[in-house]
């Protein structure tokens, strides 16, 4: 049976309340914080789960980044794909989506994970390869959203962006070339917000199945933001535009 490591405090959390099932193993460090494990210990004798002691030096050991004191051995997650997708595609209302093209760093995903959380994203879609997928470290930067968003690792992007398309989803593709600002650009619709990666921004197919391609105007010296922090533009101001329209 497949298992990783998840770490840190708001990740923990997460997949006790939501996927208490999964946990296998629950380690505190000897000499933490009682009062920030409270919330842990708690969730995990709801479960049934037994929490066990070890030193800091041993659970640093196991994980690469900041674990806070505590790590969860869980069963691997299998991660949605493209019929699950399918599937959920007519059930949604004027859905607001994020589509991330070969994003490869985790720090990145984990971030634009957590904003679209915060955005009340409908769902997010990555391509399967040459993406870094739902890693320990992606779940630690989202800081419990990985658990509670629906993600969906798809074979073929290209073709489930014209899954979207046939659904009624509009593409709206981020390009800093793009003559059309995201200001001009409305965002109230059934629409997929399509970000690349930093550098090395969206690919070819992908770019040629986008309805728009929009850029963030920039008033500084810097040509380009991170891709974390332009998901967190485009989509507060879809947001933004969304809360208006409804009014």
């Amino acid at each position: 049976m497949a298992s990783e490591k998840l770490y840190g405090l708001h990740s923990v959390s997460a997949v006790l309340k939501a996927q208490p099932e999964r946990v296998l193993g629950l380690w505190l460090a000897e000499g933490g914080k009682p009062e920030r494990l409270q919330e842990i210990r708690r969730l995990a004798a709801a479960s049934g789960i037994t929490v066990q002691s070890c030193s800091r030096k041993q659970l640093d050991g196991w994980v690469s980044g900041n674990h806070q004191g505590i790590v969860a051995e869980c069963r691997a997650a299998s991660l949605a794909g493209d019929r699950e997708l399918a599937e959920l595609l007519p059930r949604l209302d004027n859905p607001l989506l994020l589509v991330l093209d070969g994003i490869t760093d985790p720090h990145n995903l984990g971030a634009c994970l957590r904003t679209a959380d915060a955005a009340g994203v409908d769902a997010v879609i990555i391509p399967r390869d040459k993406s870094v997928g739902l890693t320990p470290t992606v779940r630690k930067i989202a800081s419990g959203a990985a658990e509670h968003i629906p993600l969906f690792s798809v074979t073929n992007l290209a073709r489930s962006l014209d899954t979207l398309k046939q659904h009624g989803v509009w593409l709206v593709g981020a390009a800093g070339e793009a003559e059309q600002s995201l200001y001009q650009t409305g965002l109230t619709g059934a629409i997929a917000l399509v970000l690349g990666a930093e550098g090395k921004g969206l690919r070819r197919l992908t770019r040629e199945r986008c309805d728009y391609l929009i850029h963030i105007p920039m008033a500084g010296t810097v040509s380009s933001l991170n891709v974390s922090v332009a998901t967190g533009v485009c989509l507060f101001e879809a947001l933004r535009q969304r809360a208006a329209d409804s009014c």
